[in-house]
């Protein structure tokens, strides 16, 4: 008897009881494939019935019930109940993505003109499909077109401003006597105080200031969020609102100043960190690649972000980090603040580092563990993906 006759690749036939397992997973998954095509059969009739009686593409309260009813239906069936939720938030997602391509191109007030000044800016040209593919007729005012306000401005329904932060006051007291009464003059500005009360000096008519806090490069507004800011005449700026969630943006609302305030902290704090971080890898140059062959996976999403920052327009940045004098003095309370740690590394002090980390993880409290959660979820996310 030859020895090797039994051992593998020695022409053995394979294991059929194997082959039939496999076979009947290959139809179990044909068939979750096609019940995914009968759920967007069903999914495209829902947004018929939508748009016929204009209801909202989002219903956040459904959609819980049906994660939670989900749930409970896979612990009954022995499921890892978070699998399944994972499972059907995707499929959840990608239903709403696809309502929002057809719901989304709703018009609030379809035929309503609209005036972009910047709209040649990244951000302008953004909005500015947006609003077309709503059916409003959108006029651009950019550097070059100023000698034609008076008729781009003629009969405008929404004036928005597109432009840097530094120079949108200026251009609000511009363009205010241009202005039809009835106009609503909005920015989108990640500074808001300063633009709100020079929009509110420069026109009498309805005033409202946002702050997307997304980018040019978001494909869809599916819970992009949105800040807004009263500025005068909600009622007639809230057509211009009631567009942003047909889109599928969330809206919250805040004063200008509050706004400011926190924005300080989560865009300028945030940015000049990263910044420096950066700043630091470079000037060590420190090899990017082996570093993320030797890494975790949280480093991997650490320095994705830190890479994110700086592909991006470093204009743009420099204007929201450096916005304003009290967003300089945070800068500098941050950097000294770096500073006083000096010490504590110089000694190698333990106990210090401890003392300090028990005191901060006190001020995180419970947000501690839903950092944990979301941070989880990310990083099982890109292990997945990558």
């Amino acid at each position: 008897m030859n020895p090797n006759e039994n051992a593998p690749g020695a022409g053995n036939p394979p294991d059929t009881s194997l082959d039939q397992l496999r076979a009947q997973i290959d139809s179990i998954d044909q068939q979750l494939v096609e019940l995914l095509a009968r759920r967007r059969a069903v999914v495209e009739q829902v947004v018929q019935f939508k748009q016929q009686h204009a209801l909202a593409t989002h219903h956040p309260a459904r959609e819980e019930n049906l994660i939670s009813t989900r749930r409970a239906q896979a612990a009954a069936a022995g499921l890892d109940p978070d699998y399944v939720e994972d499972l059907f938030r995707t499929v959840l997602r990608h239903s709403r993505v696809g309502q929002l391509e057809t719901l989304g191109r709703r018009g609030a007030r379809p035929g309503a003109r609209v005036l972009i000044v910047g709209g040649r800016g990244s951000m302008g040209r953004f909005f500015g499909r947006w609003f077309r593919q709503s059916d409003y007729e959108v006029r651009v005012l950019d550097r070059e077109d100023w000698p034609q306000v008076q008729s781009l401005a003629a009969g405008i329904d929404l004036c928005l401003l597109a432009v840097p932060i530094d120079v949108t006051p200026d251009v609000a007291v511009q363009i205010g006597p241009h202005l039809p009464a009835g106009c609503v003059l909005a920015d989108i500005t990640s500074l808001k105080r300063q633009p709100l009360a020079a929009m509110l000096r420069a026109h009498a008519g309805p005033v409202v200031g946002l702050h997307p806090l997304f980018g040019p490069a978001t494909s869809t507004m599916d819970k992009q969020i949105v800040v807004v800011n009263p500025g005068r005449h909600p009622d007639q700026c809230q057509w211009v609102l009631d567009q942003l969630v047909l889109w599928g943006n969330v809206l919250v609302e805040t004063s200008a100043e509050d706004h400011d305030e926190i924005m300080g902290i989560v865009q300028s704090l945030r940015h000049f960190a990263t910044f420096a971080f950066g700043q630091f890898l470079c000037s060590r140059g420190v090899p990017i690649l082996r570093t993320l062959e030797l890494s975790s996976p949280i480093y991997r999403l650490e320095l994705a972000m830190v890479g994110r920052l700086f592909a991006q327009d470093p204009s743009l940045y420099a204007e929201i980090i450096f916005a304003t004098p009290e967003r300089r003095a945070l800068l500098k309370e941050f950097i000294e603040s770096m500073n006083s740690l000096v010490a504590m590394v110089e000694q190698g002090d333990k106990a210090d580092f401890v003392r300090r980390f028990h005191k901060v993880a006190g001020w995180f409290g419970p947000f501690s563990e839903q950092a944990m959660r979301e941070s989880t979820f990310l990083v099982d996310k890109l292990v997945h993906r990558f």
